[in-house]
């Protein structure tokens, strides 16, 4: 088997092209079962985030399993391939390991070590595996990747790049309001990156309003930001206040309608409204920014801001230098796994031959005194273990070689071996 993977992210595909892709929690056991459903898919891990939308499989083949997922992608969605155009990307084999732990190391991302990307991963990784989804491949796969996130964000200083975010958000509504002071800012949500942006604005003198799905956790915010927890069931109060709204909450649906900023917007018609939706699927109807006096602006418009710097390029070097020591780590596992049935074959019937010599030797063994037994029974085991030690070395330092392929071959044949053979 193979490894390949299929999607779209933010650097090639548009906003709206995403959030039509994007897979809410709830249809993931009927997207991994669908994603599988082809001849050419065995195991499936579907990762779907604000920056992009992936299918991670082990497949028989590149054609066929890129044929297969963009199928899916466009099936299971209601978009016509067309619509993907040049912007959907297949990476195969080591291509896709590297491009798997560049995401999980967080120098795929448009906010360069974003903190939520390795949870994401794992929880994708996670989700798969409870729905049978995943195999031996995947999984070694997804572990080895979670491994290589964890080396970036304890070797280098990666994490510490995700306050860019922040300041990226916080520099467009400072230039779109002036200044933040004795403003009012309206954060949907209460996630890193909504914490890590309202901290910022509000440390520049904003009053803070907390609206969140679960209100123990908008409290909480409000309560470390010396702001105010308000209902998100009735935003229109809210939005009344506001000077901003921040809203990024992971909500499938739009949290604020196109009618309800209009009602707001009605009660303050002199007043400016900047909303900032960092949310895929967006958070706000986009619709409201043809509403008087409001400003709406997603994720496409803080691209250009977040340019990283020196500081972070030299972090972005560390992090590669990382993803290339387990590239091949991984690539070499792989290789020595994928003769594991055949070595595990060979054992077995060394195995099985010995034991059978010494059960014809059985009257003579019994002869000899218990220590004496013992050391025949090692003997037999060591000579063995030396009998397998050069083809089972052969075929491990030619793994993933036409020449290993052919001793694999060879020794099926010479020791008249089933070992189920599976073309890797």
């Amino acid at each position: 088997m193979s490894i390949l993977v299929v999607g779209l992210n933010y650097k090639g595909a548009p906003l709206d092209l995403l959030e039509r892709i994007t897979f809410d929690q709830s249809e993931l056991p009927k997207a991994l079962a669908a994603a599988r459903a082809s001849e050419h898919v065995r195991e499936a891990v579907i990762l779907s985030t604000c920056n992009r939308v992936e299918v991670y499989a082990a497949v028989d083949g590149f054609h066929g399993g890129l044929a297969a997922l963009k199928t899916f992608l466009s099936e299971f969605h209601h978009v016509p391939l067309a619509d993907f155009g040049d912007r959907a990307y297949g990476l195969y084999e080591d291509e896709a390991v590297r491009h798997l732990f560049s995401v999980a190391s967080g120098i795929e991302s448009m906010v360069i070590g974003e903190p939520q990307i390795l949870t994401q991963v794992r929880r994708a990784f996670r989700g798969a595996d409870s729905e049978g989804a995943v195999g031996w491949l995947l999984s070694a796969l997804f572990r080895h990747a979670i491994r290589a996130g964890r080396r970036a964000r304890s070797e280098t200083g990666i994490a510490g790049s995700s306050a860019g975010f922040a300041e990226a958000g916080a520099t467009l509504a400072r230039r779109a309001l002036g200044s933040f002071q004795d403003r009012t800012v309206l954060v949907l949500g209460a996630g890193k990156m909504s914490d890590l942006a309202a901290a910022s604005i509000a440390a520049e003198g904003a009053r803070v309003l907390i609206a969140n799905r679960t209100h123990a956790r908008a409290t909480a915010l409000a309560e470390r930001l010396g702001g105010e927890a308000v209902p998100i069931g009735d935003p229109i109060p809210a939005i009344e206040r506001a000077d901003l709204i921040l809203a990024s909450t992971g909500s499938p649906q739009p949290m604020i309608t196109r009618e309800q900023v209009e009602q707001a917007m009605a009660r303050r018609p002199e007043r400016k409204l900047l909303v900032l939706d960092l949310a895929v699927p967006r958070d706000v109807e986009p619709a409201a920014s043809a509403v008087p006096n409001v400003d709406v602006r997603d994720l496409d418009s803080l691209r250009d801001e977040l340019e990283p710097g020196i500081v972070v390029m030299s972090e972005i070097d560390a992090v590669r230098a990382i993803v290339d020591q387990e590239v091949p780590r991984f690539s070499a596992w792989k290789r020595a796994h994928a003769f594991a049935p055949l070595i595990g074959a060979m054992k077995d019937r060394g195995e099985t031959i010995r034991a059978a010599e010494l059960a014809r030797a059985r009257a003579l063994l019994e002869r000899l005194d218990e220590s004496s037994r013992e050391a025949v029974e090692a003997l037999t085991h060591a000579i063995v273990a030396k009998l397998l030690h050069d083809p089972v070395a052969s075929l491990k330092d030619r793994a993933g070689t036409s020449e290993g392929e052919a001793i694999a071959r060879a020794l099926r044949v010479l020791w008249s071996l089933d070992d189920g053979e599976e073309e890797f």
